[in-house]
């Protein structure tokens, strides 16, 4: 058995004996109860974990929902054992095969803006509802096609059964990466009901060498709407935010609380899985932000793809994360003298037509013996072969593209109407998403481009782009500093103030990679995408062939999963 798995068993054992003891919020689902939550000011654990062994991993998910005490409608998946959102923990080569059993009651069509499929693009269901879901492989560097990261045609409709066959890249990075639903029209409102989950690439001690020997925690930042819907504004922020479905919830905003022992290194593997909230992280231990010790960005070690084949070191005193994006860090723990230890969000100005993103304790830190005394990184165990990213930074790009952010009020003479959202390649004419639009962008594997995204809208955005990384170049035409010359998939462009140049980013994608077919790129706040702001990029194989990419074609099950 897989050592970590093994160590995860015996944690699990004193957290059965935990969950005995009065005031011990219960995690597992039940009929009743297929999505149950923490209470505030819960003490943090690590998620539920599934491991790989001998190159596969096998779990099957079910997608539930409920509705909280506060109305709030909830979404999840859970596995066989009832566990919530699992981390699944994989290696680099590894297969892995998820079932997926949608259980969610069946729902009328859900409208304009919904996933819609025609026959020869078929992968599951032809039409969504809304019950809908599929899953994306956030950041992860598999293939577009169908039974695999593939999102455009991919639907599974109330009752239906279906699954996936995920090969992980030999050379896929150690890192976290996480999963998510991504019907278009839908995906807001089930990330914001909290249907996500990490997933884990291990190794990455090979590649920094400073985590070896380190506990890890896995730390999941996700967002739902604030009880009441009180308007933003303010101390209200737009979305209340919970920790490992601990919630941090206005207007008492009760942190959660994390052990530590005094003095104790620790890798915080943190995902930002927020449907539209942005965070600006500290630890901060009286009054004085400490040294975030930075190994990984997006699932890349920094500073890992060099060719020298071994990560560095980024020290920071703070680390900001969009929508999407992931952080691992090491962090040490507070002596015994520090009176006020705490983890922390910043305020996050998103521009005037953005979301309130207040200030927030996520946690207060005590130290003491930790109740989850276990998930103990290895020791470094092998050498690091070529990196998938390797070399980026001196490739000649073999294109160069423009795009832009925008949004326009659908009806001019009424400013309470719907927003339209769009991203645009210049000179193209702005064009809400549908998955039967052609391509906006089309490559060929084996290029290497450099785009610049502008933001010409007064709020925030997040580009994110599936399938692949790209190394981030410029900030405003300015060439960024060595240390955030890193590899992300997901990236802000901050608001215009409405005069002069627009703020951007240029950064250089990688397409040298396996992965060919159709797939999307987007503002991964989720309520952006869900409004059209998504177009398609195709990679056409390396030999040139023109022919239409087909997702392949498949049925789905109505009867329950094995």
């Amino acid at each position: 058995m897989h050592t970590r798995g093994m160590s995860r068993i015996l944690a699990g054992l004193i957290v059965f004996a935990l969950t005995q003891l009065p005031g011990f919020a219960q995690t597992n689902a039940s009929k009743s109860n297929p999505c149950p939550r923490f209470a505030a000011g819960s003490t943090v654990h690590n998620p539920p974990s599934v491991y790989s062994q001998n190159g596969l991993l096998t779990v099957t998910l079910s997608y539930n929902t409920t509705t909280d005490k506060d109305g709030r409608t909830l979404y999840c998946f859970t596995a066989s054992d009832g566990s919530e959102s699992p981390t699944l923990y994989l290696h680099p080569g590894d297969k892995v095969v998820v079932n997926v059993k949608n259980n969610v009651p069946g729902g009328v069509p859900a409208g304009a803006m919904q996933m819609t499929t025609n026959v020869s693009d078929v992968c599951g269901a032809a039409i969504t509802d809304a019950s809908s879901v599929n899953i994306h492989y956030h950041g992860t560097n598999i293939s577009p096609t169908c039974h695999s990261d593939e999102v455009l045609h991919t639907i599974i409709n109330s009752g239906q059964s279906f699954q996936y066959v995920l090969q992980f890249p030999t050379d896929e990075p150690p890192g976290l990466y996480y999963y998510h639903p991504h019907i278009h029209g839908l995906a807001e409102a089930a990330v914001l009901g909290g249907a996500c989950g990490a997933i884990i690439v291990e190794g990455i001690e090979n590649l920094q060498p400073a985590v070896a020997g380190l506990r890890e925690r896995v730390l999941v930042i996700r967002d739902q709407n604030v009880a009441g819907n009180p308007t933003p504004g303010g101390k209200i922020p737009s979305w209340d935010l919970t920790l490992n479905y601990i919630p941090i919830s206005y207007p008492k905003l009760i942190p959660a609380v994390i052990h530590m022992k005094a003095g104790e290194k620790q890798l915080w593997r943190v995902a930002n899985t927020s449907a539209d909230s942005l965070v600006d992280l500290q630890v901060v231990y009286d009054g004085v932000p400490q040294t975030l010790q930075i190994v990984a960005l997006d699932g890349v070690p920094t500073g890992s793809q060099d060719g020298s084949r071994k990560g560095s070191i980024v020290d920071a005193t703070h680390v900001f994360i969009p929508t999407a994006g992931r952080a691992e860090f090491i962090v040490k723990g507070p002596s015994s003298a520090v009176k006020t230890a705490i983890f922390r969000t910043l305020a996050v100005t998103t521009g005037p037509a953005g979301d309130n993103d207040t200030q927030r304790t996520l946690a207060i830190i005590k130290t003491g013996q930790d109740p989850d005394d276990n998930d103990i990184l290895p020791l470094a165990s092998t050498k690091p072969g070529p990196q998938r990213f390797e070399g980026l930074a001196s490739e000649t790009p073999t294109a160069q593209r423009k795009l832009y952010f925008s949004e326009v009020i659908s009806d001019p003479s009424n400013p309470a109407s719907p927003t339209y959202f769009y991203i645009t390649v210049d000179k193209q004419t702005p064009t809400l998403f549908s998955p039967d639009n052609p391509p906006a962008i089309t490559t060929t594997q084996g290029s290497v481009e450099d785009w610049t995204i502008e933001n010409r809208a007064q709020e925030n955005h997040e580009f994110h782009i599936h399938q692949i990384h790209f190394l981030l170049l410029k900030r405003n035409g300015v060439p960024v500093s060595a240390e955030e010359q890193q590899f992300y998939d997901t990236i802000q462009v901050p608001y215009w103030s409405g005069k002069g140049p627009y703020p951007s980013v240029t950064v250089r994608l990688d397409f040298r990679g396996a992965d060919v077919g159709d797939f999307v790129y987007h503002c991964h706040i989720l309520g952006h995408e869900d409004n059209g702001m998504m177009a398609i990029i195709r990679v056409l194989p390396i030999s040139g062939k023109s022919e239409k990419v087909s997702t392949g074609t498949s049925a789905v099950s109505s009867s329950p999963l094995p």
